[in-house]
């Protein structure tokens, strides 16, 4: 694929949701152009933090690219409330006044990535593409429930110490069974979900909850 050429979603992929923070009207804009002309993106841009919230609150976005340096904001702040609700939420830093020190303090936040203004439409095409592949966006709900409630299973399980094994007897599962849970390829049946969370004695909202769907 060319630098040049937007990757295009599969047919039961959906548009990946992005939302930028920045105070900077001009660019706004131009990331909500940009974006909305590569075709596999539907955008919210925003210049007040509370708002980004406030959406958020309503639906997730799949990545957010915020602004470090918003006058009377200050991003690290931001990116610290932006975290803390939301620990799984993709965040890619924008600013225009980049430092090693700054990169370091964000990293530790556990940022996806790091972009200096003034870049290039390559140098984010390819930092996106890298989010998506990361995070598994653009990916049918279907798709997502899997991986996301496999994932969640299995640090259940690794967090007890259990091996596939422990879990299977303590579900009165097979072993196939939860392994292709944990590896995203089925779907547990709801029985089979009712006997896993009681093998982790917990309750099923419990567990779904913990996947940010």
């Amino acid at each position: 694929m060319s630098e040049n050429t937007p990757e295009t979603l599969s047919p039961s992929s959906q548009l990946i949701d992005i939302a930028v923070l920045d105070d900077d009207l001009d660019f706004r804009n131009y990331m909500e152009d940009f974006l909305n002309d590569e075709g596999m993106y539907s955008v919210r841009t925003f210049a007040h933090p509370e708002d980004l919230f406030e959406s958020a609150e309503q639906r997730l976005p799949d990545i957010v690219l915020l602004d470090m340096k918003m006058g009377q904001f200050k991003g690290d702040k931001v990116l610290e409330q932006l975290l803390t609700r939301w620990p799984n939420l993709c965040v890619i830093i924008v600013t225009g006044y980049p430092s090693l020190e700054d990169m370091r303090a964000t990293f530790k936040l556990r940022v996806f990535d790091y972009l200096a203004k003034p870049f290039s439409l390559a140098q984010l095409r390819q930092t996106l593409n890298n989010a998506i592949e990361k995070f598994g966006l653009g990916r049918n709900l279907q798709d997502k429930l899997r991986e996301r409630l496999g994932h969640s299973i299995k640090m259940l399980r690794v967090e007890r110490g259990w091996s596939l094994k422990d879990l299977a007897g303590a579900a009165k599962l097979s072993v196939s069974q939860i392994s292709s849970i944990e590896r995203g390829a089925n779907l547990p049946s709801i029985e089979s979900l009712l006997a896993i969370c009681r093998a982790f004695e917990k309750k099923p909202s419990e567990v779904l909850a913990s996947i940010d769907f």
